[in-house]
C-alpha cells in the first residue's frame, strides 16, 4: 500500500493531502526507463570487454588466434631446419667449392646482412601478435636473402665448372703422334744445331719421327684455324686454337685430314707424316703456344702417357741434338 503524505497549511490551521500531478508521474517514470537502459548498455559493453563473458564469435576467434600461433611455431621449426642446411651449404660452398676453383669466400657480413628499410615491418606493429609475426617475418626475409646469394654463388661455381671442364678438354694434353708408331726422338724444345746451317738457334716444338702416313693426332679440342703450306719452313701444316691461350701447330705434313674452320676433338686425326717444307725426313714437327708464346710440349703429356714413358721421353727430348727442321 502506497504512503499517503500530508503538509500542513498554515492558513487555515489544516492538514492536506499531497498529490502528485499526472505529468510529474510520467516524467519521473520516463526518465527512470532512460536511466535504466543506459545502466543496462554500460553494464553490457562492461560485461563484453571482460573475460567473464564471451561470445562466440569471441571463441571463435580466439580459436583462430591459437591456430595462428602453432601455425607460427611449426614455421618457425622448419625455418631452424632450413637454416641448418643452408648452413652446411654455406660451409661446403666457402671451404670447399671456392676454394676448388680459387674463388675469395663469401663472408657472413654479405651472407646474413639485414636490410637497410627501418620502416620495413612497420605494418606489423600495434598488434596483440606484432612480435611474433613481426620477428617470422624477418626470419623468412632473411632466409630467403641467403638462398638468395647461395643461388647466385652456385650459378658462378657452374659456370666456372663448365669453363674448367672445357679448359681440360682444350688443354693440348697428348702426343700428336702414338709411341707405337715412333721411331724416335728426333729433338726436343730449346737450342738446337740447325740441319741445313749447323748454327744453334731456338726450336721452338717437338720433333716425332714416323714413317710416311702415320696418322697426327689433335692434341686438345679446338678449331682448325690454318691448314695451309704457305708458312716459311713449315710445309703442308695444321694449326689449331683451342681457346684459353691454347693453340697448337703440327708441321710438315705428307697430307690432310682437316680443313680450316672444322671443330676437333683430341684424338682426331688430322693429318699425315710428311717431310714437306723444310725437313730432312720424315717426321712431325709439333708446337704448343700459350698466350703467344712457344712452350715446351713435354710439360702437357700427361693424357696418354705413363711416368716411365715420360722420363724416356723427357730424356731424349733434352739432348742438345740436331733438329730434323
Amino acid at each position: 500500500m502506497a504512503k499517503v503524505k500530508y503538509y500542513y497549511d498554515s492558513e487555515n490551521l489544516a492538514y492536506r493531502k499531497i498529490s502528485t500531478k499526472k505529468r510529474t508521474k510520467f516524467g519521473v517514470f520516463l526518465l527512470f526507463l532512460i536511466a535504466s537502459a543506459l545502466f543496462g548498455f554500460l553494464a553490457f559493453v562492461l560485461l563484453l570487454n571482460t573475460p567473464f563473458f564471451e561470445t562466440p564469435r569471441d571463441r571463435f576467434q580466439a580459436r583462430e588466434i591459437e591456430n595462428l600461433k602453432l601455425n607460427y611455431a611449426i614455421l618457425n621449426k622448419k625455418m631452424d631446419e632450413i637454416d641448418a642446411v643452408a648452413d652446411a651449404l654455406e660451409n661446403r660452398d666457402n671451404n670447399l667449392y671456392r676454394v676448388y676453383f680459387n674463388k675469395a669466400e663469401i663472408p657472413d657480413s654479405i651472407r646474413k646482412a639485414g636490410f637497410s628499410n627501418k620502416n620495413r615491418y612497420k605494418k606489423l606493429e600495434g598488434y596483440n601478435n606484432s612480435q611474433l609475426v613481426k620477428n617470422t617475418t624477418i626470419r623468412m626475409d632473411q632466409l630467403a636473402k641467403e638462398l638468395a646469394i647461395q643461388s647466385q654463388s652456385l650459378d658462378e661455381i657452374l659456370k666456372l665448372a663448365s669453363a674448367k671442364e672445357d679448359l681440360l678438354a682444350a688443354i693440348p694434353a697428348i702426343q700428336p703422334v702414338q709411341n707405337e708408331n715412333l721411331k724416335r726422338m728426333a729433338s726436343g724444345f730449346g737450342y738446337r744445331s740447325d740441319p741445313f746451317t749447323k748454327i744453334k738457334k731456338m726450336h721452338a716444338g717437338m720433333d716425332f719421327t714416323a714413317n710416311t702416313g702415320t696418322p697426327i693426332y689433335a692434341t686438345g679440342d679446338g678449331v682448325v684455324t690454318r691448314a695451309d703450306n704457305t708458312a716459311s719452313g713449315y710445309g703442308n701444316h695444321v694449326v689449331i686454337k683451342h681457346g684459353f691461350g691454347y693453340e697448337t701447330l703440327y708441321g710438315h705434313m705428307s697430307k690432310y685430314n682437316c680443313r680450316v674452320g672444322q671443330r676437333v676433338k683430341r684424338g682426331d686425326i688430322i693429318g699425315y707424316v710428311g717431310s714437306t717444307g723444310r725437313s730432312q725426313g720424315p717426321h712431325c714437327h709439333y708446337e704448343v703456344h700459350k698466350d703467344g708464346k712457344a712452350v715446351n710440349p713435354l710439360n702437357f703429356y700427361y693424357g696418354n702417357i705413363s711416368a716411365v714413358e715420360y722420363v724416356a721421353i723427357a730424356k731424349l727430348a733434352n739432348q742438345e741434338n740436331q733438329s730434323l727442321d
